[in-house]
């Protein structure tokens, strides 16, 4: 229909190209960044006995969610140990907390910024809608050519396709808080830090713990994904199920995710439904 073709794989191409080029040493600085923060968390959880680290988030559960979600985390963590997927479901967990830690990083203040500027909120929006609605295997493009094979582009691309339920729901949160609130905080010659910090975010801490499990949810749908760029954890094992035809390989690691997503949505749940004090 049109003998002109906008050459846009070759802006995008060429982009990405000076952005090797030009910050190749803060990828590699960042790459090995990252994978020092996950390496560690996963030594760190392997150090301990599964059964200590199993009653450490038995008893999380128990405090946030209530004994039966406990037990049910106490069931499920005693079946990955006992089918052997112990290892792959601590990579697993180190792999989604150090990318959730990431998003958290970047998403509150962002959502903050688009609470406070209207201006800001009506920019980031369009972006927050086309981060969302992009395929999540067209992350991995990016992330693989900045970072190479392996733990960190897993990471990277996690963190990008679970960042924009935060700044939503923590945006949503904090213009939600009553005026009412915020004219006190007014009247009593609070700083807008302090507005923010003892008000805004203490009323908001519901939805942005909501904003929090689902990019925690969000995080855990890359498992698999993630292992097709050498992520490893769980991913691997659901992957190597599927292109070996092994349906019981892939069912089992399937249902370790299954688990540790229930132990993470009912932490996070219940750490957002406990009551928060203003002072």
């Amino acid at each position: 229909m049109f003998e002109y073709r906008i050459p846009l794989r070759d802006w995008i191409t060429s982009a990405v190209n000076y952005l090797e080029v030009k910050f190749g040493g803060f990828f590699d600085g960042f790459s090995a960044f990252i994978y020092f923060l996950v390496d560690n968390f996963r030594e760190g959880m392997l150090f301990l006995h599964p059964l200590v680290f199993m009653l450490l988030i038995v008893a999380i559960m128990w405090y946030m969610a209530g004994w039966k979600n406990g037990l049910i985390a106490f069931a499920g963590l005693l079946l990955t140990e006992n089918i052997g997927l112990w290892e792959a479901f601590i990579e697993t967990l180190a792999l989604v907390l150090t990318a959730e830690i990431i998003v958290i990083i970047v998403g509150m203040p962002l959502g903050i910024w688009a609470a406070r500027s209207d201006r800001f909120n009506s920019v980031i929006r369009p972006v927050l809608d086309f981060m969302q609605t992009m395929p999540a295997f067209v992350y991995l493009i990016p992330a693989v050519m900045f970072f190479g094979l392996g733990l960190v582009p897993g990471v990277v691309a996690t963190f990008v396709f679970a960042l924009p339920p935060l700044i939503r729901l923590t945006n949503l949160g904090i213009r939600q808080v009553p005026k009412e609130l915020i004219e006190a905080a007014d009247a009593f010659g609070a700083t807008a830090m302090q507005k923010l910090l003892k008000v805004q975010i203490p009323v908001a801490k519901s939805t942005i713990m909501a904003g929090v499990n689902q990019s925690i949810m969000l995080g855990l749908s890359m498992v698999v994904i993630a292992a097709m760029i050498g992520a490893g954890g769980l991913g691997e094992d659901v992957l190597r199920g599927i292109q070996r035809l092994q349906v019981g390989q892939g069912f089992e690691a399937g249902l370790i995710v299954v688990i540790l997503a229930i132990i993470l949505d009912r932490i996070t749940s219940g750490f957002g439904m406990k009551k928060s004090t203003i002072n």
